[in-house]
């Protein structure tokens, strides 16, 4: 199966346990990677015959945003289901979620979660 990658997708969300979290909010960093087959677009150089990563972006930025989770693992998951409710032709997203800003008293670049979810 071949596999789209958007790296480092930076969206700001009011994700996390504490409430300065939740009121101040923070930069999150998403990694994607999705499965579909991508050969007729390889021959037909036609948008309408891959999945976009533009309407992808879109998507996952609106599940991303549109609710504060506390737990990043809870954030992925929305990211996972929303590409996968979204486009029919997905078979399988793998999702990381940076949280670089995390409360954590420690010298770190950054805390994820990785998750990978298939179309059952």
């Amino acid at each position: 199966m071949d596999k789209i990658t958007i790296k480092n997708l930076k969206l700001f969300a009011y994700h996390g346990v504490n409430p300065e979290e939740k009121e101040n909010g923070q930069n999150f960093f998403i990694d994607i990677d999705y499965y579909v087959n991508i050969t007729k677009a390889c021959h037909s150089d036609n948008l309408d015959d891959t999945v976009s990563y533009a309407k992808v972006v879109k998507t996952v930025n609106r599940a991303f945003t549109q609710t504060s989770y506390d737990l990043i693992e809870k954030a992925a998951q929305i990211v996972a289901d929303a590409v996968l409710d979204a486009f029919e032709p997905v078979t399988r997203v793998d999702v990381t979620v940076k949280k670089p800003e995390a409360p954590v008293k420690a010298d770190f670049e950054y805390m994820a979660v990785s998750i990978s979810r298939s179309r059952n």
